[in-house]
C-alpha cells in the first residue's frame, strides 16, 4: 500500500489513480495522520453502485443484458428523396 500526502495526491493525482486501476491500495494522510484510503472497486462494488445510481433516478439500467434494446433497432428511419451526398455538398458549400 503507498501512502501520500493530500499535496502529492493533489498534484499527481492521475499517477495514483493509475496505480488504483492496477490494484493497489493508497493511503491518503492530512499532515502525515492517516485520512483515508482508495481502493480499487470489485465487480460486485460496481454494480452495487449501477443499482444505487437507477434507484436515484440518475441512470436507467438496459432493458436486457448486453446493452441496447431491440425497439431501438425497429425504429423506423427518417424518409428522404434528397441525395445525401447532395445535401453534403450543399453543406460543405455553405461554409
Amino acid at each position: 500500500m503507498r501512502a501520500v500526502n493530500i499535496a502529492d495526491l493533489k498534484n499527481n493525482l492521475s499517477r495514483y489513480l493509475d496505480d488504483v486501476r492496477q490494484g493497489e491500495e493508497v493511503l491518503i494522510k492530512d499532515r502525515n495522520k492517516p485520512l483515508a484510503k482508495i481502493v480499487p472497486l470489485s465487480p460486485a462494488d460496481d454494480g452495487a453502485e449501477m443499482m444505487r445510481l437507477a434507484a436515484e433516478g440518475k441512470i436507467r439500467l438496459p432493458e436486457k443484458e448486453g446493452g441496447i434494446s431491440e425497439s431501438f433497432w425497429k425504429l423506423p428511419l427518417p424518409k428522404t428523396s434528397a441525395n445525401v451526398s447532395l445535401l453534403i455538398r450543399e453543406e460543405r458549400d455553405e461554409r
